[in-house]
């Protein structure tokens, strides 16, 4: 589906109602967004968006983590609302990134994969597309995106600055975005050069000049809705931080098993990871910093009398990660649940989500309402009172967090990967079908498993089940439409069935 951004530019200025013209089926019929309660806030809330990478379900204290603690996020959570069945919108990136601005699932979103543009940034989001991010500027809002874009190279229709962003600092590209001391950053349009770390050196370390600016940014726009979107790039390797918060860990968590990486030639920083003596105490560290600046943010708005009037969001885009010398193994990082980053078992895709709106959202509540990435486009249409009509896979669940009116369930959620021979999975209910090999045919078979008796997803019960193993399988094959640039098993297989 594409939408025209003009045309929904001058719908929602004439008629305060946007029409997306769809060509396919889905689960989810257009959404009409009913009137609810007024908010109490004097004005449209803030929203401050944040979104770890490669962080696991099982790497918050909050979530049982036990060897490192996360008390700033933590705190979010006391504060808040705590999701325990939230998914990611894929198992790598930027598909998952896309699902979050598009509104909709992998089977349908414009990115479905890491497809890289060189020298610098990935395939482009289209123009036509209208983004989670358009909202908010129509909305009124000043935006800014601070971290990892990775959604189109410099200057494209893709370009965060051509797609709703009044503001951007950090990467465009996500593949550059690996290396934290980086020879450059992008401001809008131009180039920040770094010359601190020009050769070998290490002066600047990417994510503190990020969050300088996010937090200038909130300094400048105290007096106007804005919304600030903060896509950090950590935990994700290379595994790298400050001297001062990985000497805390240094012995901590042995034994540590060193990582060889790419340390000099002409592919140095540009993607490829460097070594790291000590993987365990540096993931630690990151994951500590992470937790700082997340403190530092909430304190910001504390200090500028936001609180009650601003949205926190945290959540991670994909699983944990197994690049670059880290070790999910070692620190449970995703917790109970089998797979990590590029798997679509449950540790590739349940993600930490935590949503924060003192005065509003109830504290401390823990939900197990089950939510996706592509949820939050018609969320936060609701909450702000946007009277739109469009066409999109999500569901919002702004009646569960304002505690008005009955909360919608999905029908089921849909994922597909691009990697690793082409997989699959399907979630309804308390059902989960997971098929792999979808490019070799002869090898695939779909599993089945209950996740409310197996959240490991450690039985397949596809022989016991036949009947639920054939309607999900039937899923799979319709919940998707043929992509030209992103082809799913050269989108032959499934539209054969």
């Amino acid at each position: 589906m594409m939408v025209l951004k003009t045309g929904v530019k001058t719908f929602l200025l004439l008629s305060t109602f946007l029409v997306l013209l769809g060509c396919r089926q889905h689960q989810s019929s257009s959404i009409v967004i009913n009137e609810i309660p007024k908010l109490k806030a004097k004005r449209m809330p803030n929203v401050i968006f944040i979104l770890a990478d490669d962080l696991g379900y099982g790497d918050l204290g909050c979530y049982g983590q036990q060897k490192i603690e996360t008390p700033n996020i933590d705190a979010l959570a006391k504060s808040g609302m705590l999701f325990t069945q939230h998914y990611a919108g894929s198992t790598v990136c930027a598909p998952s990134r896309s699902t979050l601005l598009t509104g909709l699932h992998t089977g349908h979103t414009p990115i479905r994969g890491n497809k890289g543009i060189q020298p610098e940034g990935q395939y482009p989001l289209a123009d036509s597309v209208y983004t989670l991010s358009e909202i908010f500027k129509d909305a009124g809002y000043v935006t800014g995106a601070f971290g990892k874009w990775g959604l189109g190279y410099p200057g494209s229709e893709g370009d965060p600055c051509n797609q709703g962003f009044d503001e951007f600092y950090g990467y465009n590209c996500q593949r550059l975005a690996h290396n934290y001391y980086p020879y450059f950053l992008r401001n809008n349009y131009k180039i920040d050069s770094l010359a601190g770390n020009a050769g070998a050196k290490k002066q600047l370390y990417a994510p503190d000049l990020i969050h300088k600016k996010a937090m200038g940014f909130l300094e400048n726009n105290k007096g106007n809705p804005f919304f600030m979107f903060y896509p950090t790039t950590i935990p994700h390797a290379e595994l790298a931080a400050p001297k001062k918060i990985t000497a805390r860990y240094q012995d901590k968590f042995l034994p540590e098993n060193s990582y060889t990486g790419y340390d000099e030639g002409p592919e140095y920083r540009q993607g490829p990871y460097e070594s790291q003596e000590r993987p365990h105490a540096t993931y630690a560290a990151m994951i500590t910093y992470l937790d700082k600046k997340v403190g530092e943010l909430v304190k910001k708005i504390k200090d500028l009398g936001l609180t009650e009037n601003t949205i926190i969001i945290f959540t991670s885009d994909n699983g944990p990660s197994r690049e670059g010398g880290s070790d999910p193994d070692y620190f449970d990082s995703n917790g109970i649940f089998k797979g990590y980053k590029r798997d679509l078992y449950e540790g590739g895709i349940r993600v930490p989500l935590l949503v924060s709106w003192p005065g509003t959202v109830k504290k401390g509540v823990v939900t197990d309402h089950i939510s996706a990435f592509w949820d939050f486009m018609p969320t936060f249409t609701e909450i702000l009172e946007v009277p739109v009509e469009y066409d999109t896979d999500g569901v919002s669940f702004a009646p569960l967090l304002l505690s008005a009116g009955k909360q919608v369930q999905h029908d089921y959620l849909y994922w597909e990967f691009h990697e690793k021979d082409g997989r699959q999975a399907i979630r309804k209910n308390q059902w989960k079908a997971v098929k792999y090999n979808v490019l070799s045919q002869a090898d695939t078979s779909v599993e089945l498993y209950n996740l409310s008796e197996d959240p490991g997803e450690n039985h397949d019960v596809s022989r016991q089940h036949p009947d639920i193993a054939a309607e999900l399988t039937r899923l799979l094959e319709t919940s998707r439409t043929p992509s030209k640039v992103f082809q799913f098993a050269s989108d032959t297989y499934l539209n054969s069935k």
